[in-house]
């Protein structure tokens, strides 16, 4: 078994719009983090095949309505859904890949596969709503993932650690009252896209199972990590899923050019370290994790890189659950 199992395809670089910050270039750099992640801790390396996700799997999450747009703009050649959101010829076939890949990494990690499987993916995901696409995102990746766990009877909890700078705004909507999802976020606020007060705790039943934490620009390390190791984490263990997954975006880094929350490579270690000691003493056998932002090449590369060390420095320290 591989320590760490990296899904991706070069074939999603073919969503493309010039000049737009959410380019392929982010999909080597990204693949060659998890790659100097893996070789800095001297663990085994699996590069996996992945396949697109078909309808049934999008389906899970998404409106027939909203699939047959977003297919529909694909054959009139794409256009721009929003202001930041663009859709190509290419566009659904490569959404349909990163759905693919993180539903994978996450039957992967539920499945001890591997410890940490990271789809590294593009387009990104956590801004997409059950019918309507937006912030880069056409089809929410991480949600279809966590459906996908519940119908192969995996997990029936899980929990969503979301590190992105922005709020996934489409993920809580998809979840927001389901009391077996646990959703905790991170984010810089006043930023994109205006939501994740920390008022914003989940609906009905599932009140209590979300946990938002906005962060003021220039927040630096020294908050992030404790947010997430004195409050975040803690509420995630709390819950005891039966499995992982995190909407990993590196955007909060302080060399993004799309934000400001001054965060570095050692912050997202720190993070990721405390997540796989967390991971340890719940008992799972993996974590799985899908690319959100990142826009600045060498630091996406560096904090994936530190992301992958410190989730299996994390996984190795921790004893499990007896």
């Amino acid at each position: 078994m591989p320590a760490v199992l990296l899904l991706t395809d070069p074939a999603m670089e073919a969503h493309e719009a010039p000049g737009h910050p959410e380019r392929p270039t982010r999909l080597a750099a990204a693949a060659a983090g998890v790659e100097a992640g893996a070789h800095l801790m001297g663990a085994d390396l699996e590069v996996g095949e992945i396949g697109p996700a078909d309808d049934e799997t999008l389906l899970r999450v998404h409106t027939a309505a909203h699939v047959a747009r977003m297919e529909a703009m694909v054959a009139l050649g794409g256009g721009w859904l929003d202001p930041d959101t663009y859709v190509g010829p290419e566009s659904m076939r490569a959404a349909r890949l990163a759905a693919g890949a993180t539903v994978d990494a996450s039957l992967a990690a539920a499945q001890g596969q591997a410890r940490v499987a990271f789809a590294v993916v593009r387009p990104p995901g956590h801004h997409a709503a059950r019918d309507r696409a937006a912030g880069f995102c056409l089809v929410n990746n991480i949600a279809i993932a966590v459906a996908a766990l519940r119908a192969s009877r995996l997990a029936r909890r899980v929990a969503i650690v979301d590190w992105d700078v922005h709020h996934g705004d489409g993920t809580q909507a998809i979840f927001d009252d389901d009391p077996n999802v646990c959703y905790a976020s991170t984010h810089q606020s006043p930023l994109y896209p205006g939501t994740g007060d920390r008022g914003e705790r989940g609906r009905g039943a599932a009140r209590g199972t979300k946990h938002n934490r906005p962060l003021a620009a220039g927040s630096g390390d020294d908050v992030f990590v404790r947010v997430w190791n004195e409050d975040l984490l803690p509420a995630v263990e709390a819950f005891r899923p039966d499995a992982i997954c995190v909407s990993a975006g590196y955007d909060a880094h302080r060399d993004d050019p799309l934000a400001g929350l001054e965060v570095t490579e050692a912050g997202y270690e720190a993070v990721a370290q405390a997540l796989g000691a967390c991971t340890a003493r719940l008992g799972l056998l993996g974590v799985a994790l899908t690319l959100e932002g990142g826009y600045d090449l060498r630091a996406l590369r560096a904090s994936i890189s530190a992301s992958v060390a410190g989730l299996l420095a994390g996984i190795a320290s921790a004893p499990e659950r007896g």
